[in-house]
This record gives C-alpha cells, sequence and structure tokens, in this order.
C-alpha cells in the first residue's frame, strides 16, 4: 500500500495489492483523473494517458491554444461551466449570482492513517498502518474558498474512501447548491449499471441495465435513503458473473437525500457521481464556516459480484460497523409486534416471554404500544413515558421481569416522529416539520420532528435516557415509519431551509452518537418501515438493521440475496413469523421460514404461548442448531449460488474462514414433476479437504457422506430430491417452498 506523488509530472498513484488509482495536476490546477482499476506496476509517468486533442465545436480555456478543453478531459472533482459542460461535482453560488470557479492545486498532505469525520458516519481504522491518506487542497482566489480532497486507501481492502470539504475564508457568504462526495471519469462505457431498488415489502431488488448515452440515475428526495433506492451503484462489464469479470461498486455513507448518477458523453466517457442529492439543497457558507460532504467508498473486484461483497461485508462489518456489538454474536429474539400488535398486557407479554425461554430464545424485544396513550396508530407518539394502565409497573417493571425469567429486554422507539394527539405536540406544535399556513401532511397518523432544532433533540433524549437508565434494556429497536414532506423548519431564516434535509440526518446521527455514548452496551437495530433506511450511514450506529416488513420467506429470498450485494449477513434482521404470512397471506413450511432466517439475524416474529406442540418441537431444534452455528451465520464468508430473480430454485452458503465448515442453504420456490437431477458447485471450500456432508431437514436425501472440497466445487452437490422420478409409497414427497440445509464438515 502506497501513495506515490511525482512532483516533476504533477502525478499521485495511489495503490495496494489489487488497485491503483492515478491522478494529475492539471495545466489550470484541477485534478484531472488518469486511471483506477487493477493494480499495474508503478513508473515515472503515466501522463500520456490524459489525452486532450482538438475537436470541432469545443471550447478551450485558453486563447489561442486548441489542446486544453475540459469537455473532453477525464477529471477528479469538476465544475461547470469553463469548457465542462457535463454535470458536475459541486456547484457555488456567489454574492454577485455567478457559478463560476477556479479551484487551482495549492498543496498536499499524505499521511498514514485517516481522519474521523465531524458529525458523520464514515469508515475508520484501529491503527495507522491500515490505510494512507492523500489530501489535496486547492483555492478559488477570487472568492477565498478552500477545496479538500481526500481520499484514503487500505491495505487489507480493495477500497478507496473519498470525501470533500469546502471552507470559507472569505468576507462575502456563498450558496453551496451542489456538494456531491465522489466524481469518477472512467474511459468508456461498456458497462452494465447494476442498482438495488424496490419499495415497502420488496426492498433491494438487482436491476440491471446496460449504460447509454446520456444519464442513467437513482436517487432519493424522502429525507432518508427510501424503500424504493440503496445509496449503492456498481458498474460490471456485461460479461461479469458472481465468481468471474470486472465491476466498480459506489457506496455512499449517509442515510439522506442521495443522487448516483452516470453520465456518458458523446466520446464514450461514463461519468459517475455520487453524494447529497443537489434537489432542494442548499448550505449557506458564512466567513470562516466549512461544509464537509458524506464519506463515498469505491470497491473494485476483478473476480465477479461475490469478490465485491465480500469486500463490502469486511469494509462494513470490521470498519464501519463499530463497538461492543461489532464481533459479538448476536442474540436470538422473540418480537411481539406480529404476536400482539397494540392488544397486549403483562400477562400477555410475559406469557409469550416465558413460553419463548423454554425454546431457548434469549432477548424478548417489547414492540410499539407501550408508551403514553399508544393504543393504536393515531395517538402517543412523542410521549415517551410508560403507559401504566397496560403495563402496571411501566416497561421499567416488565424489563426487570423478563430480566428474572432470565431473558434480555429490548425496547422499540420510533423517536423522530409524533403524533396530534400527544403531550408533546401540545406543548410544541412548532417542533414538527412545516410550512406555516400550508397544509401539514401525514404518514400512518404521524408528523415528522424538527431534528435540525437542537432542542427538539435534547428533549427526546431527556425522556429517552429516563426509561433506558430505569429499565434493564440490552437492545433498542428504533423505527421511522415515514418518509418527510414540507421540509421547513421555522428556527431557520429563508437563505438556509435548503440545509433542513441535510440538517435533520445530522440530527439523527446526533441523537444516536449520545445515547451510544451514555449506554455503549446497547444494542440498537435500525429500522424504517422495515428496510427504508437500510444504508452505510445507519451502520455506524446500529451495527443491524431491520431488513425489511416482509417476513414472508419466499420473498425474504429476493431481499436478502440482494441485500447481500453490499451488506453483511451480520446487519441483516431475519425473524421467523407465522403463516399465514401477515403480509401476503403466503403459508410456507416452518423449516422453510427458518431456512432463509437462517442467514442473519435470526428470530422470531410470533406469539411463541400459542404453537402447537410440534411446532415446539421445530422451533427448539432451530434455535439449537443456529447457537450451534450463529459463528458460521453472522460472520463467515457469504457466496450467492443460484439467483431468486432468475431461478425456480435458489442458493447461497457461508464458509468460516479456515474453510472448515460451510452450510448451504437450497430452496425450491415452486414444486416440479418428473425432473433432472440436480446439483449445484459450491465455493470456497478447501480443495484438499475432505467434508462429511449432512442434510438438516431431510437426512435421507444425501448421495454420498462425504466429499473432496474439490468435487463439491467442480462436480457439485448433489441436491435431487423426489420430484426427480416417480414418487413411490412410503418416500418424502417435496412441495412448493420446499427447503433444505445442507451442512460440510471436515471430520
Amino acid at each position: 500500500m502506497s501513495i506515490n506523488f511525482n512532483n516533476k509530472t504533477k502525478e499521485f498513484h495511489l495503490s495496494n495489492n489489487n488497485i491503483s488509482y492515478i491522478i494529475k495536476i492539471l495545466r489550470n490546477g484541477q485534478i484531472g483523473q488518469l486511471y483506477f482499476g487493477k493494480k499495474i506496476k508503478h513508473k515515472e509517468s503515466y501522463s500520456y494517458l490524459l489525452e486532450s486533442k482538438s475537436r470541432p465545436m469545443a471550447q478551450y480555456l485558453y486563447e489561442n491554444d486548441f489542446s486544453f478543453s475540459l469537455d473532453h478531459i477525464k477529471q477528479e472533482f469538476p465544475s461547470y461551466g469553463t469548457t465542462d459542460h457535463r454535470y458536475p461535482a459541486f456547484e457555488i453560488k456567489q454574492e454577485n449570482g455567478s457559478t463560476i470557479t477556479e479551484f487551482e492545486y495549492i498543496s498536499h498532505k499524505i499521511f498514514k492513517g485517516k481522519k474521523k469525520l465531524v458529525g458523520l458516519p464514515a469508515v475508520y481504522v484501529e491503527n495507522e498502518d491500515e490505510a494512507t491518506t492523500l489530501e489535496i487542497f486547492l483555492k478559488d482566489k477570487m472568492i477565498e474558498i478552500e477545496l479538500v480532497l481526500s481520499y484514503t486507501i487500505f491495505e487489507k481492502y480493495d477500497v478507496v474512501a473519498r470525501n470533500a470539504q469546502f471552507i470559507n475564508k472569505g468576507e462575502n457568504s456563498v450558496d453551496i447548491t451542489r456538494a456531491l462526495s465522489l466524481n469518477l471519469d472512467l474511459p468508456d462505457y461498456d458497462y452494465e449499471l447494476l442498482q438495488l431498488s424496490g419499495a415497502w415489502s420488496r426492498e433491494r431488488y438487482i436491476k440491471t441495465r446496460k449504460l447509454e448515452m446520456g444519464i442513467q440515475a437513482i436517487s432519493s428526495t424522502k429525507g432518508i435513503s427510501s424503500n424504493d433506492q440503496n445509496p449503492f451503484i456498481a458498474l460490471k462489464r456485461p460479461e461479469t458473473t458472481e465468481t468471474l469479470g470486472e465491476v466498480i461498486g459506489f457506496s455512499l455513507i449517509y442515510s439522506g437525500n442521495f443522487l448516483a448518477q452516470v453520465e456518458v458523453d458523446t466520446y464514450d466517457v461514463a461519468r459517475v457521481s455520487l453524494g447529497i442529492n443537489p434537489f432542494g439543497f442548499t448550505w449557506h457558507l458564512e466567513n470562516n464556516e466549512r461544509f464537509q460532504t458524506p464519506e463515498a467508498i469505491i470497491v473494485y473486484s476483478d473476480s465477479g459480484l461475490n469478490k465485491m461483497s465480500q469486500t463490502f461485508h469486511n469494509i462494513f462489518g470490521k470498519r464501519l460497523v463499530r463497538g461492543e456489538w461489532r464481533d459479538k454474536f448476536r442474540p436470538i429474539l422473540i418480537n411481539n409486534w406480529e404476536g400482539t400488535y397494540f392488544d397486549f398486557n403483562d400477562e400477555k407479554i410475559l406469557n409469550i416471554a416465558k413460553a419463548a425461554h423454554k425454546m431457548g430464545v434469549e432477548l424478548f424485544v417489547l414492540d410499539d404500544g407501550w408508551f403514553g396513550t399508544r393504543n393504536d396508530d393515531k395517538q402517543g407518539l412523542g410521549d415517551w413515558v410508560s403507559n401504566k394502565n397496560k403495563l402496571k409497573n411501566g416497561v421499567e417493571g416488565l424489563s426487570h421481569e423478563i430480566d428474572k425469567i432470565g431473558m434480555k429486554f429490548g425496547l422499540w422507539f420510533e423517536p423522530e416522529m409524533v403524533n396530534k394527539n400527544s403531550e408533546l405536540f401540545k406543548r410544541h406544535p412548532e417542533w414538527i416539520l412545516h410550512v406555516p399556513q400550508r397544509n401539514q401532511s401525514h404518514g400512518r397518523n404521524q408528523f415528522v420532528l424538527d431534528y435540525s432544532r437542537r432542542e427538539v433533540i435534547d428533549y427526546i433524549y431527556d425522556m429517552m435516557f429516563k426509561i433506558i437508565k430505569n429499565s434493564k434494556i440490552s437492545y433498542i429497536k428504533w423505527d421511522m415509519n415515514r418518509y418527510i414532506t414540507e421540509c421547513y423548519s421555522v428556527a431557520y431564516p429563508p437563505q438556509r431551509q435548503g440545509e433542513i434535509f441535510h440538517r435533520y440526518i445530522l440530527g439523527v446521527y446526533d441523537l444516536y452518537e449520545r445515547l451510544i455514548k451514555a449506554f455503549p452496551n446497547i444494542l440498537f437495530e435500525s429500522c424504517s418501515s422495515g428496510g427504508a433506511r437500510f444504508d452505510p450511514g445507519m451502520l455506524y450506529y446500529a451495527p443491524q438493521c431491520w431488513t425489511s416488513d416482509d417476513t414472508d420467506a419466499i420473498e425474504r429470498l429476493k431481499i436478502q440475496y440482494g441485500t447481500s450485494l453490499v451488506y453483511p449477513l451480520s446487519t441483516m434482521g431475519a425473524h421467523v413469523s407465522v403463516v399465514p404470512n401477515h403480509q401476503l397471506q403466503r403459508i410456507t413450511p416452518l423449516e422453510t421460514r427458518a431456512g432463509v432466517a437462517y442467514f442473519g439475524n435470526f428470530g422470531y416474529e410470533l406469539d411463541m404461548s400459542k404453537l402447537t406442540e410440534e411446532e415446539n418441537k421445530k422451533i427448539k431444534i432451530q434455535i439449537d442448531f443456529y447457537k450451534k452455528y450463529r459463528h458460521i451465520f453472522q460472520y463467515g464468508i457469504f457466496y450467492r449460488l443460484l439467483d431468486p430473480f432468475k431461478n425456480n430454485i435458489v442458493s447461497w452458503m457461508v464458509v468460516t474462514e479456515d474453510r472448515r465448515t460451510a452450510i448451504v442453504g437450497y430452496y425450491k420456490i415452486l414444486n416440479d414433476v418428473n425432473c433432472a437431477y440436480r446439483r449445484i458447485k459450491l465455493q470456497g471450500l478447501d480443495p484438499d479437504l475432505k467434508y462429511e456432508i449432512s442434510n438438516l431437514n431431510y437426512p435421507e436425501e444425501i448421495a454420498t457422506k462425504y466429499c473432496y472440497g474439490d468435487e463439491l466445487m467442480n462436480i457439485g452437490l448433489i441436491t435431487t430430491d423426489s420430484s426427480s422420478g416417480q414418487v413411490l409409497d412410503g418416500s418424502r414427497v417435496s412441495h412448493d417452498f420446499d427447503s433444505t440445509i445442507y451442512i460440510l464438515k471436515v471430520e
């Protein structure tokens, strides 16, 4: 790992064992892009890669010089209007109304390690030898604004982290109207754009389209990253598969409005832009103020999508998630929401908890309905005090009762929201985001608190602190059940209203940080109508996220498969619920519901006091199995094998680091008849080790008890079931939504 600077040619070469990133100071002082991709040998100069020739209809920066037009030069952090007509990385509106800027190189700094971003989540290092950072300082001398471009390259991860900072050292204020975190100009557009898109209950579906000339983009304008889009895109070559080929992944460590865009120009350059969505954004920057963009990371793989995903899993799991729970086994939990909804009391809750404890469940989570006057979704939000009409001694007393049973206790909050039928709103109606004298839109009968205001955060923090301090709480589920509308704060002047979306997210981060500091041992799980804010920014504060409100096992195959493209299994909440499923009324076998949920943070979303004896037996087996292999499910190396978006058969697997144990999930969505014999090629095993094979659900369907790793990866694991051929009396009948779990262990 190194960052080399050639003073003569003004080139920087960032490299580690697998990637190279080469940039150059241009004639006009801006930073040009020469190369990003697979590691190449360092040499004196790569300046010849900067091609700049005269083109028809081009505009040129210098008079009588027809060789320097920014319109066809690849750049690192471009501006608009001085011969480049493509979308820029930033835009600054000045006192005279102009947005033309000229940021020129002043100096740079190269140092070991990585700086922490103030008030924003970011990847980190535990010692300075893990990474090297380059900071490039540029300045627009006319308006006296400095621009700092930061690049960090990691030693063990094929990752470059980027961010930018604007510092106003001039006398006049300016308005930043565009401030992205990353720009990367690639020399061709022979890529497919891969994105994670969806909606409530079908989040993070994998969508792929070929790049074409013009603009292709995904974004959020909803105040959060949203169910609809995720702040991630990848550019993969058309021939790239899960295991072969080149792919570049881009992710924004941020939880608010974002833009991920690729602009292909008429000379085949693909310009990748990533950062805060410029739509509705303005940041008023006074003298001596600074603006910091969120961090974006670039991941490179020349070994397919699986390798890219594993890099994301490693960097997010080990250098974004932090605190006590980063490497700690996550507890098996029971959540009462689908079991009771708002209708519960002490007796009902304790009955569920006692039944769950007998099964081996470790954590009871009390969901919505424990506070204020909260008996439905029309009241109580914002009043974070125990409802003692529902719970005799409040959650404080209940938490101690759960503890006596032998379980940990967790609690649900939705601290960013308020109902109008609440004491908080009656006292402070001005504390919601709203435009005076205009209609106030609601979602789920609730309104969004103005987290751009410190006094609002202080008020909520004080209530939450008191509840947590007086209870025995080891887990908090932090929900957020609507998008932001009427994004206006009466606490700020007109010229700062474009800041409110961003200030809101900074306020959310601030409340998280204060609670984590006060209660460092609590495990936080983020939630937003399920997966509407499943993004890297949240993982910095909450090590896991409720992946989706949809608990149907078959739908979860797609949701968890897509999520795994970027996020490690240790971040995904995955629960077994009752059937018919509450979201789509599908009936699936208990074994399949568990078989999908194993590949995440395992739990249950039902009333365990109402199960049959047969269900209790099966659940006890499931919990014992998960505890035995929890270390693999949560922290193993994950491989996708068969894609649910393309196949009726779906499969994935997880392997220990030493490659001596692996678990394969295998799922048949719809049954078939007299079908072909089947086998599936595994990945990540040691070719020289001999694995003992067992089948959790159907032990009789094992073709052979032992196989070497090379067999399993090159010939495949035989997965033929009773649908291949004629079903005879007494034989196991396969069915719709069938599944099994294969366990591979070295003797």
